[in-house]
């Protein structure tokens, strides 16, 4: 067996069933998950329609490059959505299709670390977790860079030392952030971009939430938008990774794509072909009529805004909570422990949130996810609404 795989954490949904075992919620609540960020929304149908109209392509083996036309159109929505001047990011060399951000993210890392005594991945924390198993599981090892509310939940990069950026060998970001919702000034793109040059790493942009967020008037800003404005047209050692599942609620399409540097998503393609993880023919498909249509994704927007304005009005009188820069997260401080908080409020009122330190590493004695817990408002607004007022309670019942 590969003894990698003794490093491994539970996964925190691992901890929560654990912390959670043996309690037994009040019958006469029903159960709201505000845990698991699974969008809730209707998936868009005229999604649904093309994927079922085009069942036949069953019958086909996919390439794992993916078809053109699907390169074209991720291409096209990339000019469109991060101010990439037309033509500068070429379909067969700067975008390749992937099952979700989830598997990519991890066969990434397996493509661009060397397996080399004192290599590091550098990520945030807390942490999407797969940053963590894929840098194990390559070889490497995990430095965490802590996201404090004084930095705007964002790491301190300019506090880095020298030497870590000497030995990284990629460093994952996430913009808005997971679980904090932060996002990643522009200046600080274009900061880190000038420091991956410097010392030679791979940033790995993960921007799954990027199309959530408030201000219809002002996107917030990716990796590829700091290379656009940098003049950076090869997006040498830049690459994002962007998904259907939360911009279009079709988390179980598993469609998502990455684009930037040619010559790393040659290698990249080279070990997915061997992976065996090409998209399905009817996927693919289905993957065009989302990228072309912005129409559905406002709509999600307003969904979201409806459900933080609310939330955010009961919740905001009892604890330490803001809304976020983007993505479907809370990140409140809790007035006790938050595994004590999140047992609790599990066995008092039947909600369910994730312990902020679930999703977090203490490093020198601090983890930056202790006595907070991670909210997701995916279910339908009266739920979270009902959620709310149920943590409303609990925390002035003490």
């Amino acid at each position: 067996m590969n003894d990698a795989l003794n490093l491994l954490q539970p996964y925190p949904f691992e901890k929560l069933r654990a912390l959670l075992a043996g309690v037994q919620p009040p019958a006469g609540k029903k159960p709201i998950a505000l845990s698991i960020g699974e969008p809730k929304h209707r998936s868009p149908s005229f999604v649904v329609e093309a994927l079922a109209a085009n069942l036949e392509q069953l019958a086909v083996y996919p390439t794992t490059l993916g078809l053109p036309a699907l390169r074209e159109a991720i291409a096209r929505w990339c000019e469109r959505r991060f101010r990439v001047p037309a033509g500068r990011l070429d379909p067969a060399r700067h975008v390749l299709p992937v099952n979700g951000t989830r598997e990519a993210l991890f066969a990434f890392a397996q493509t661009v670390v060397k397996r080399t005594d004192n290599g590091l991945v550098v990520s945030p924390n807390p942490f999407y977790q797969i940053y963590e198993g894929a840098a194990l599981l390559a070889g490497a090892t995990p430095h965490y860079l802590p996201c404090l509310p004084e930095n705007g939940f964002n790491p301190d990069f300019d506090a880095v030392p020298a030497d870590v950026w000497r030995r990284c060998q990629l460093l994952f970001l996430c913009s808005p952030g997971n679980p904090t919702g932060a996002l990643v000034p522009l200046a600080t793109l274009k900061k880190l971009i000038a420091l991956a040059d410097e010392h030679d790493f791979v940033i790995a942009a993960d921007e799954c939430y990027s199309e959530l967020y408030f201000d219809e008037q002002n996107p917030p800003p990716g990796l590829l938008t700091a290379c656009a404005e940098l003049g950076h047209d090869d997006f040498r050692r830049c690459v994002v990774f962007h998904s259907l599942s939360k911009r279009s609620n079709l988390p179980g399409l598993r469609s998502g794509f990455v684009a930037g540097d040619a010559e790393i998503l040659k290698s990249f393609l080279l070990y997915r072909t061997y992976h065996g993880c090409a998209m399905p023919v009817p996927t693919q498909l289905a993957s065009i009529a989302a990228w072309n249509d912005e129409v559905h994704v406002r709509a999600n927007r307003v969904l979201y805004r409806e459900k933080f304005d609310a939330v955010l009005g009961i919740l905001q009188p009892v604890l330490d909570v803001k809304r976020p820069d983007g993505s479907f997260y809370l990140w409140p401080r809790t007035p006790v422990d938050d595994q004590i908080f999140t047992r609790d409020l599990f066995a008092r009122e039947h909600v369910t949130v994730v312990p902020g330190a679930y999703l977090s590493r203490g490093v020198d004695g601090l983890n930056p996810g202790a006595d907070r817990v991670r909210m997701a408002l995916v279910a339908p607004l009266n739920e979270c609404v009902e959620a709310a007022e149920r943590i409303r309670d609990f925390v002035r019942a003490g």
